[in-house]
């Protein structure tokens, strides 16, 4: 896994040309960077609203499944953003300062006794506990929310690294195996190293950490600028797409013909260039055909509301076919979301000692979790990766990844139906707060959860970014932050749903039946599978082009140059 100096091709002025390799140390440095100043403070968010803003454990929870959906909801309206109006590079500064400006913020609230409520006291044999006040939860909210919004620069840092290596699909997934490898080693960090030192130093401290990770990050990012492509915008690719819709409406009255000089194919397109949109989705074909006054004499559409070219028409159905397995990533990650939170609040009920002296904290366990997507990142690209391709001629297609990772998932939420079992079991005999049982029973569910998300959430980028349009190359590596952001929103409807309707999820859920909601998200992943199964069977690959092929798909940089 080193990173061998190599010279960069110049242009024909002997100046270097952008973009390459030479951009990977400032991008993957930023990543680190932007990563442990995020998870330095959602890692702990659950804790934090606990212990210090007196929150139900339950409310706790919600809230922050709340916040890790607007964490990946964030990504996309920083994608569209840059494929629109500013390119990548502005995006991402921009997203730094903003994540700054709100961990700053989180740090004064712990900083100031008079921005968060008095602890809580003992009275009676239970603990009395005075809410936050509404300008406490203000600033505690102003904070979270710009910290939120500054992490969306986080999927555009993936478009523009694999921006730097034009037309070479292999470089570009040896960048995004990089990425996120090393986005879960900074994870990983964050959630033992910085969380250790909220539960044990002090909040703002950890708080501070979480700053000082950012500006780090962005002053990586700042140095790199003389190197980097960066293509410019070229337009809302929205407005395009809900172009061809409207104008496939307005002619659908419209003869449909096959032959190809009915159709438009764009100012410049010479005529042996064109071929005629094809016969899938036929519909949509009105709105690339010609009509009277659509086209000026010197080519150029007149009527671009009534009109769009066979490309933009093309670009549109690739959307369509590949929304049905974009769906079915939603409910494979819905049981992921659930079980950040929840274990956290399982954990905070368990034995968290390690020997007599260390005590694990609540917010770590899911780093564990972490360490496990990273190990299985670097096992599946040295070892998994090149026997598949010995034993099948080629490597593991993007959609054979995603299947091993709902597999694993189903797998990792029978584990931890029958761990939490074991758990309320434990607790019924204890009659404590604290089960007797070991925190590290949540260990293999949090392995099954890692291996499971090695698998998928890389290959949905890497089918997203392969197969979506060149315009909505930033919109493609952001929909599996849009996956997740719909993930956390819908477990925290579900979980919201099971404590109105049944006595599952109590405030102490050592009387609740935690183990059927796992039972729950067990059977809709198993359904989910066989509708990911069904829609995999029909899908035609469009533009994925079998990268590796006899060569070494590999996290080692110096054997792709």
């Amino acid at each position: 896994m080193e990173v061998s100096q190599v010279q960069q091709p110049s242009s024909s002025n002997g100046r270097r040309r952008p973009g390459g390799w030479i951009t990977f140390p400032f991008l993957i440095a930023t990543t680190v960077g932007m990563n442990l100043a995020g998870g330095g403070w959602s890692s702990n968010l659950i804790v934090y609203l606990i212990k210090e803003f007196n929150v139900k454990s339950i409310n706790a929870a919600q809230i922050a499944n709340v916040v890790g959906g607007t964490l990946s909801l964030f990504p996309v309206l920083a994608a569209i953003i840059a494929d629109s109006f500013l390119d990548c590079f502005s995006v991402v500064w921009i997203s730094s300062v903003i994540s700054l400006l709100g961990i700053t913020l989180l740090a004064v609230t712990a900083s100031i006794p008079s921005l968060k409520p008095q602890p809580c006291v003992n009275g009676g044999g239970s603990d009395i506990c005075k809410a936050p006040t509404r300008a406490q939860f203000g600033v505690l909210y102003g904070g979270i929310c710009l910290a939120t919004m500054g992490q969306g620069g986080r999927a555009v840092i993936a478009t523009m690294g694999a921006n730097q290596f034009p037309d070479k699909p292999k470089n570009q997934t040896i960048f995004f195996n990089w990425f996120f490898f090393t986005m879960y080693v900074a994870m990983l960090i964050a959630s033992t190293v910085v969380v250790y030192v909220e539960d044990n130093v002090s909040w703002e401290c950890g708080f501070y950490i979480s700053a000082g990770a950012n500006v780090v990050a962005l002053a990586a990012f700042l140095v790199g600028t003389p190197f980097y492509r960066r293509p410019k915008p070229e337009g809302s690719p929205c407005t395009a797409l809900a172009r061809v819709v409207v104008a496939a409406i307005r002619k659908r009255k419209l003869q449909l013909s096959s032959a190809e000089n009915n159709f438009y194919y764009g100012k410049h397109i010479l005529a042996k260039f064109t071929t005629p949109p094809s016969t899938s989705f036929e519909f949509l074909n009105r709105a690339a055909m010609r009509g009277n006054g659509d086209v000026a004499a010197d080519g150029s559409n007149k009527k671009p509301w009534r009109l769009c070219n066979v490309r933009e028409v093309e670009d549109f159905k690739t959307i369509i076919r590949i929304i049905p397995l974009w769906s079915t990533a939603i409910f494979l990650s819905t049981p992921i979301a659930m079980n950040v939170s929840l274990s956290i609040l399982q954990a905070l009920t368990m034995d968290r000692h390690l020997g007599h002296h260390f005590q694990i904290p609540a917010g770590s366990i899911f780093v564990f979790s972490m360490l496990s997507t990273s190990l299985s990142l670097i096992l599946f690209d040295r070892i998994l990766s090149p026997a598949w391709r010995r034993l099948a001629g080629k490597p593991p297609t993007p959609l054979q990844r995603v299947g091993t990772g709902h597999m694993f998932n189903i797998a990792a939420m029978v584990v931890s139906a029958v761990v939490e079992s074991k758990r309320q079991n434990a607790a019924a005999k204890s009659h404590a707060l604290i089960t007797p049982i070991s925190v590290m029973w949540l260990l293999p569910q949090l392995a099954l959860v890692g291996i499971g998300e090695a698998m998928h959430f890389p290959g949905q980028l890497e089918l997203y970014y392969q197969e979506f349009p060149a315009s909505l190359k930033n919109v493609s590596t952001s929909l599996a932050w849009v996956i997740i952001a719909i993930a956390f929103y819908l477990s925290t409807a579900l979980i919201d749903l099971l404590g109105r309707v049944t006595e599952w999820l109590p405030n102490n859920i050592n009387h609740g039946r935690l183990d059927n909601v796992y039972w729950l998200v067990t059977v809709i992943g198993v359904f989910n599978f066989a509708y990911f199964l069904i829609c995999s069977w029909f899908y035609k690959y469009q533009n994925v082009k079998e990268v590796g092929h006899g060569e070494s798909n590999s996290l080692d940089i110096q054997s792709s140059l």
